[in-house]
């Protein structure tokens, strides 16, 4: 099955095709993301009816240039899928318009994607892919999660941030210190110049039974730092790379107490903080420790992309699954609510 994927859940409009009959990385035939980014600097963040103008003007020429790369025209295509929530419903409308249009004209069927379910499943189209029951953690600009996955579709949150997510938290963070917009790549650049230990910063909630998570205490351990420092570069630096050891670390604690919690040695992780390298390889070095695995997608489809939501969707379709032709979105959507794969296949 040939699957268009379409993402416009913000600011970056990403659009793929995922072939099942291929395994594994090769299923991905074409994708192109076009980022929102030299937009919305000027503001310092995203614009909402800029962003969705931009997927208007972009969406479509992204389509025939992803199609063109795949070597495929509209006609050779099984399905369409594109996401439906959460995030600005301005912006999930055009893509769910443009999906819903293409697919009535070409008389295919298709399908409404949780971005966050997108993320979820994008480590499974590398080589060999995990298989549930496994721990993601989820780790992207709005969203900071560890959920336990017992099938495709079937999920159970078991803990979540309180505050700021993880990104928000690099993001704001960078922000403060006067790092350019978008502030989180940025602050996790310069960490690499920073000195380990120099600044040392609390493990929020890791003192504490639970898996909750919270990022504003942290941040305004910073703040007061880089107040109170000489604001040199290698200062800003230390306390970059200060603060992202801490957020690594969190992350890694509470990953290792919800493998625990959960009976499971299989982490996934997937969100644009898991193209983080320090992330990366602090989680590597748990897994291994405790004889397990961790799973990341390659660094380019941890950020808003098509593929997973083109991979996403052909789960579904293949199973059965697809929605009727009103255009819908749902810009706030808990994953919980989703139907497990199977039984989409068997209703």
């Amino acid at each position: 099955m040939r699957v268009l994927g379409i993402e416009t859940s913000c600011d970056e409009t990403g659009v793929a095709v995922y072939d099942t009959a291929l395994a594994g990385a090769a299923g991905l035939r074409a994708h192109a993301v076009y980022s929102q980014i030299a937009l919305h600097a000027e503001y310092g963040g995203v614009v909402p009816e800029l962003a969705s103008r931009d997927h208007v003007r972009k969406l479509l020429p992204l389509v025939r240039q992803t199609l063109a790369e795949a070597g495929l025209t509209p006609s050779d295509l099984d399905g369409v899928a594109y996401t439906a929530g959460p995030g600005l419903v301005g912006a999930l409308l055009v893509g769910a318009g443009t999906a819903r249009a293409l697919a009535w004209a070409l008389e295919r069927p298709a399908v409404g994607v949780h971005h966050m379910e997108g993320h979820l499943l994008a480590p499974l189209m590398e080589d060999d892919p995990p298989e549930p029951p496994f721990v993601a953690l989820l780790v992207s600009g709005g969203h900071t999660q560890l959920v336990a996955v017992e099938a495709i579709g079937r999920y159970r949150l078991l803990g979540e941030t309180l505050d700021d997510a993880a990104g928000e938290a690099f993001d704001k963070t960078a922000k403060l210190m006067g790092l350019p917009y978008p502030g989180g790549p940025q602050l996790a650049r310069l960490a690499e110049q920073g000195r380990p230990g120099v600044y040392v910063f609390s493990r929020p909630m890791t003192d504490r039974p639970g898996l909750d998570f919270s990022f504003s205490g942290l941040k305004t351990q910073v703040l007061l730092t880089w107040r109170d420092s000489d604001q040199g570069e290698q200062t800003r630096a230390d306390i970059a790379r200060g603060f992202e050891d801490a957020v690594v670390d969190t992350l890694a604690i509470k990953c290792a107490r919800a493998l625990e919690a959960a009976g499971s040695d299989t982490l996934v992780v997937a969100g644009g903080v898991g193209a983080n390298r320090r992330l990366r390889a602090r989680l590597q070095e748990m897994a291994e420790k405790r004889g397990g695995r961790v799973c990341f997608p390659r660094p380019e489809l941890c950020t808003d992309n098509g593929a997973m939501i083109a991979f996403a969707g052909a789960l579904r379709l293949q199973a059965g699954q697809h929605d009727d032709a009103q255009v819908k979105v749902t810009p706030r959507w808990d994953m919980a609510t989703l139907s497990n794969v199977n039984q989409a296949a068997s209703s």
